[in-house]
Order: C-alpha cells, then structure tokens, then sequence
C-alpha cells in the first residue's frame, strides 16, 4: 500500500466551488480564510473535486480544469494534504440530455427520474467513455501536484440494483459461463418448481417479478461484481497517473445494496468508510437504544458505532480511513441534534481506537442550497467558527500531539465475529424474521447477528469482524486460513446467519474446532448451502457431530421468552434473561446443555448447548439472545477482557490496542453527564498532556470524556 503520514490525519471535505462570498468579500479571500481557519484546527488533509463534474466539464468536451489549483496551492502552503476525488458518481445534466439510454433502471423499462445522484447505468459505453475522458483530464492535471497524496474515486458506490437490458444480458453471459448450459442452472437452482425449467437461455427471465431465492443469490452477488468492476476500472486509471506514494480508495457507505466491500477493496489501497451516527443522547450509556432497533446508514448507540468501525477494519483486516463523518447535524431539516460538548471528541477517538487512519468531516462549510442544506458543516451558514469549529480544533490539536503512537493502531480483539453478506443479502428478500406487524422484516440478518456483538460490547469484550471467505473462500479466489492459524488469531469465533454456506466451509468450522477453536454457532447457520438450498442432511448442516445437537423444528417467537441455567452450568445468568425472536428445537445427542426455556412449550428443548470436539469445543445458541444472555454469553466465552481494566462504571469503556512501534494503547470514554472515576490497571502514560499515572491510581473522566494513554 502507498505510505500515509505518521499521523492519523484530520480534516474534512473541502467545497470551494460551493462557497458564496459573504458581503463584499471576493472568493479568493474567502478561500484565505477558510485554509487559515484549517491550518488554526491543525486540519492535515481536505478532500475535494468528487462532486462536481459539472464543473470540470460544464459542456461536453469542454473542459475547466484550473479552478481547483488555487484550492490545491493555498492548501499547500499550510502544510495540508489533499485527497482528490473523480466525479462521477454525480452525472452533469448534458450527459443525461445527449445520453437518454444511460439512465439507470431500478426495474426493468422503469428509468430512475434525475435531479439527485448516482441515477445512471455505470456500465453502458456511453457513460464509461465520458468517466474515462473526465477521470483523465482531471488526474492527468493534478497528480503531480505536491499537496496530493491520495485520490477517491467514485463516492459511496452501490446504491442500486441496476436493470438495464444492457445489465440483464450480461448477466444472463455470467450465468452462461458459471454453469455451462441450461440443463445445470435448472438442477442447480432447483426450476421444476412452478414450472420454472429453460429451455434455453432466452427463457430466462428478468428480475423484477422473480420469487425464486437462487435466482436472487445470483443476482445480488453479479451486481456487486458489477459495482466492484467498476470501482476497480477507476482505480487502474488512475493509477496510470498517480505518483507510487499516492493510494486510491473509495468511500463506502456500507449499508449500500450492491456493495461487498470485503470484495470491493482487493482493487484498492486502503478501505475507506462513511460512519454517520445519532449525537447527544443517541451515545449515552447505560445505552436506552431498544433491542432490535434497526441501524441504517446512520447508527445509534455506542456500541454500533464500534461495530461500524470494526467492518471497516474488517474490510481488508487492515486499519481504514474515515472518508465522512458527522461534523454537525446530519441528514434531514425535520432532525437536528449536533452533538453535545465533547461527543466529537469520544467518537472521533473511538474510530482511532479500533484503526482509523483518519478522520474527515462532511463537510467543512454547512451548504446554502440543495438537498442537504441542513446537513451540518465544521462552519455553520454564517460561515464563522461557532462551538462545532472550536470542538474539532480541540481534536486536531489532539491528534497532531499524538502523532504517530495512534497512527495504525491493530485494534485488540476478544471475541470474532464472522460476517456473510451472501447471507444478508438473501435475508433482505426471504427473512426468516417478520416485523412485529408480521410482515417480512428485510433487517433480519443484523437483528440475528446483532445481539451477538452487543452482547459482546455490553460486557467489555473487544470484537474483531471477519468476513467468511477471509477464514474460507470455497471459490478460491482469496487465500483463506487454515484452521490452525485461524485458532491462533481467532481463538473465539462467533458464526451466527451464516445461511448460504458452500460444504467446504462448514466443514472447514469443524476443523477449526478440532484444532483448539471454541466455534459458536447460531440460529440459521450452515442451513442451506451455496445456492440457497436447504440442506437434505440435519441441521446444523455437516456440523451435528461437532456440536453434538441436530434439529428440524424451528419457531419464530412472538414474544420474549424467559431462559435459565441449567443445573450444573458454568454460564451464570441474571434474573430477566431472555430468548428472542427464534427457536430452533434442539436434540442432545452429546452435549452438556448450559441454557434451558423456562416456557410450557420451548421448556422441550435446551437454548444453548456446549460440546468439547477435538482440541477444542462447539456452542450452539439456538435463539437470539436478549441483552442479558448475550451479554453472559460473552462473559462465559472470554472470562476476562484483554484490556485489563476492571469494575468499570456502567457508562465507561475502555479499548486498547497496539502501536505500530509496539506500545500499548488505552483508550477511555465516558459516555454520560456524571463524572466517573476508574483505577489505572497497569503504569500509564497520558498521550496528550504527558502526565503518568502509576497501577491502581485514580483516572478521573469528566462528562462525555474521553482519555488517551499508553503503557
């Protein structure tokens, strides 16, 4: 990867071209004055130029490339990196009126209206002539400049599923070259139901109306190909122009549909994400957030906001960059809660504490127009710095003091948890869970998985993400582990909704269990194999030996439903512990059972089983877990956390990780209004007042506090 700054850069990004002068003040002056403002923020790096290629190219062929240099220059001068963004994910109006036949379809024939973003069929020869033309002028113009050292291209990809005839047919060419002829596909995907068979593959149809779950597998994984072969395409053009020390990246809003970004970042440098968050109370703990409450492209609670960051982490196993982030009220006029004093700071800390590189708000100056008029800038609409400048100054003064000890940091992790988005993907449109209104609710996969990390959370435990096919790729396209060395960095492997699962995976989990891994199994996992089919052996598919249960009943549940410890069991629940939303109906063939349902019907089957196999063991939680049985569940895989710090109030965290010189690092936060006070577990340093604190003496954290130390 290129080299980045031994920093964690600070910044945010930079709309010149958007600024209307205040009063009599000339552009150039307003320009002066928002670089000195960053330079007095110790802002370090500004992104620019995605956004407009109208701009760029106010007609066809005719290109203003020059507007930009006094941006680029004056940053320079300060000592403030750039990185440079292409346009085109925000298609100029001349493009669209000479160009009809690129529109972007969401169902067939049906052409999505323009006047927003990303409304066009990225694939179609037109549109890649002209995003190659612009991609080049642009980058041919500015790689060269000094106060470049990266470039993004493109912005938040993915956000439709495109039906164009153009898409569709070369879908069908995919199909094609995956399965040979007909007669495959129609055993494979199982079309004698409904009288679904081809004849050839002009039979195939679209997929507007298509119920088949085959079908939709195929589909959901091609257009995310579609959007990674394009990302990628960007990228090597780029790269023609680009210095080596420079990287290229994109910016990941990850709740994108066509988006695997596991996949999507093997053609880049660095991963790159956008975690937007609720502020003020939405960052309160003890945390209020409801179970179940669905997290979108915005998060609400601590602990989502942690998991955000580790899927960036996830995405490449690498530390990340924060492309966006919030820097005052985000998204919509009708919600407007900027953050409390401090919340900046605790976030901005928290990304750090489990790998971001950077961090960069969006955006430097609230908008005077357009649709996010009231999306909150570092500069309110006046333009002069108000409490949200001051704040984030406080923070890169941080930074720039901390220096290279946070830069990178290898976030420390407890518990793994493994992350399907083949799996997700089928449950938007099958889900095995319904809304409490009983219809199909598309936000099962992450009310299954969820818990599992909350819990984690709730109980201090530090979790690292992976991806299935960064442990096992049945494909062979990524080297995966081998089961020991998977034991090694991931001694504890959570496997909840892993739904799609080729053999070889599954029988990979069992081999990770042998060699000395504790594999946690959850509802739906291993159930049907790569194509969606449900599994004709019992379930847990090619897993019953190893876990010492099997089933074939299972229950949604419609209420709570109360749990205990067995008799005889290690795992210690509190009063009010629960079962939610499934069952699956477990039969003991050789395993010790831990939780039971304290229920006239459930009260049948165990909850939550364990079994040694091998060197190792198998636990199987057959519900997904209340908050109070997550969180012992979490306290029973790992009895003690690896940060050390003990007794910690129930509105402090603690996270820790190791430097790139090799330190320790602790990162500590007080989510609440009331002061708290903790016992240094080890000899600490303070990183950014120089300050020691010897074991066992008092840190004392103030409201919505958060401090940052070494050992």
């Amino acid at each position: 990867m290129a080299a980045l700054p031994a920093r964690v850069l600070f910044g945010a990004a930079y709309y010149h071209e958007y600024r209307p002068p205040h009063g009599t003040e000339r552009p150039d002056e307003r320009l002066k004055t928002d670089l000195d403002l960053m330079a007095d923020a110790k802002v370090s790096i500004i992104r620019v130029g995605e956004s407009v290629w109208s701009t760029w190219e106010p007609e066809n062929g005719r290109f203003d490339l020059d507007w930009l240099q006094p941006v680029l220059d004056g940053a320079h001068e300060r000592g403030i990196s750039v990185v440079l963004g292409t346009p085109t994910y925000a298609v100029p109006p001349w493009l669209a009126r000479q160009y009809p036949e690129i529109t972007g379809e969401r169902r067939t024939g049906e052409r999505i209206g323009w006047g927003a973003r990303q409304e066009v069929d990225f694939t179609h020869p037109a549109f890649r002539f002209h995003a190659e033309r612009v991609i080049r002028k642009i980058v041919a113009r500015y790689a060269g400049h000094p106060a470049v050292i990266g470039f993004q291209v493109d912005n938040e990809p993915g956000n439709e599923l495109l039906h164009n005839h153009g898409v569709f047919q070369r879908f069908v060419d995919h199909l094609r070259e995956t399965y040979g002829d007909v007669e495959t596909l129609n055993r494979e995907w199982g079309l004698v139901y409904w009288s679904h068979r081809l004849s050839t593959w002009a039979d195939l149809w679209t997929p507007d109306g298509n119920a088949q779950p085959q079908y939709d597998v195929a589909w959901r994984a091609f257009q995310a190909r579609q959007v990674t072969e394009f990302i990628g395409w960007q990228a090597d053009i780029v790269r023609a122009y680009a210095r080596p020390e420079q990287f290229v990246t994109t910016c990941i809003s990850y709740t994108r549909p066509a988006v695997e970004d596991d996949e999507l970042t093997d053609r880049l440098d660095i991963a790159s994400g956008n975690p937007y968050y609720d502020m003020q109370d939405g960052l309160l703990l003890p945390d209020p957030t409801p179970d179940g409450h669905e997290q979108k492209w915005k998060t609400t609670g601590v602990w989502a906001l942690y998991q955000t960051a580790d899927w960036m982490f996830a995405s490449r196993q690498e530390p990340f960059l924060v492309t966006e982030t919030n820097a005052g009220s985000i998204g919509f006029p009708w919600d407007n809660r900027p953050a409390y004093d401090g919340q900046w700071r605790q976030a901005a800390w928290a990304l750090v504490a489990r790998g971001a590189r950077m961090i960069e708000y969006w955006h430097w100056n609230t908008l005077h127009f357009g649709a996010e008029t009231y999306w909150g800038g570092v500069l309110p609409h006046t333009g002069r710095p108000g409490r949200t400048y001051a704040e984030l100054a406080r923070l890169g003064a941080e930074f720039e003091a901390a220096g290279s000890l946070v830069a990178g940091l290898e976030p420390d992790a407890d518990i793994t948890l493994v992350q399907s988005t083949p799996s997700k993907w089928l449950m938007q449109k099958y889900p095995p869970l319904s809304t409490p209104d009983g219809e199909p609710d598309p936000a099962a996969y992450h009310r299954i998985v969820d818990p599992f990390y909350r819990g984690a959370f709730d109980a201090g435990r530090q979790v690292r993400i992976v991806h299935a096919r960064q442990l096992h790729d049945p494909r062979g396209e990524q080297e995966g582990l081998t089961p020991e060395e998977a034991v090694r960095r991931h001694p504890v492997l959570v496997v909840p909704a892993l739904y799609l699962a080729a053999d070889s995976t599954l029988d990979w989990l069992a081999a990770y269990a042998g060699a000395g891994g504790h594999l946690v199994l959850g509802p739906r996992t291993g159930y049907a194999d790569q194509e969606a089919r449900a599994r004709t052996e019992p379930a847990p598919g090619r897993l019953t030996d190893a876990a010492g249960v099997t089933y074939d009943e299972f229950s949604n549940l419609t209420r709570e439903v109360p749990v205990r410890s067995a008799p005889g069991s290690p795992l210690d629940l509190p009063d009010g512990a629960t079962a939610t939303r499934w069952a699956d109906g477990l039969t003991v063939t050789d395993a010790d059972v831990l939780v039971t349902y304290d229920h006239p019907h459930f009260g049948r089957w165990p909850a939550v089983t364990t079994r040694r196999h091998g060197a190792g063991r198998v636990t199987y939680v057959g519900t997904v877990p209340g908050r109070d049985l997550a969180r012992a569940l979490a306290e029973w895989l790992t009895p003690s956390a690896r940060h050390a710090w003990r007794d910690l109030p129930a509105s402090v965290t603690a996270t820790t990780g190791t430097s790139p010189d090799g330190r320790r690092v602790h990162i500590v936060h007080n989510w609440s209004w009331e002061p708290a006070s903790v016992l240094a577990p080890v000899d600490l340093s303070d990183v950014l007042t120089g300050t020691t604190l010897p074991a066992g003496a008092s840190l004392d954290l103030g409201p919505w506090d958060v401090r940052v130390l070494h050992s």
